[in-house]
């Protein structure tokens, strides 16, 4: 069983910048996949950005350009760097590792968008 937390999540204003963390407490390099999901009110939970253990990445049309997903194998920590935030990115944020997705899910942490 693997236990992920997520971090850095707060109040951003529009046109700001955030970092998320998601520490795993095993060896992420273990996992084909790494991902970033959030949930706004009322809304489904949605993929923002995925990254294998090769490096590949992908996004989300809505956050292509704008957000940055990484790895450190080295410190089994997951990031995404948030940059030029819409009040539209506004949600609980999850991180999720595994061989496919969903495996293991963190518990989310609160991302709020407003001036």
């Amino acid at each position: 069983q693997v236990q992920l937390v997520e971090s850095g999540g707060g109040l951003v204003q529009p046109g700001g910048s955030l970092r998320l963390s998601c520490a795993a407490s095993g060896r992420i390099s273990s996992f084909n996949h790494m991902g970033w999901y959030r949930q706004a009110p009322g809304k489904q939970r949605e993929l923002v950005a995925g990254i294998s253990k090769f490096g590949v990445t992908f996004y989300a049309d809505s956050v292509k350009g704008r957000f940055t997903i990484s790895r450190d194998n080295a410190k089994n920590t997951g990031y995404l760097q948030m940059d030029s935030v819409k009040a539209e990115d506004t949600a609980v944020y999850y991180c999720d590792l595994g061989n496919t997705p969903g495996d293991y899910w963190g518990q989310g942490t609160q991302v709020t968008v407003s001036s």
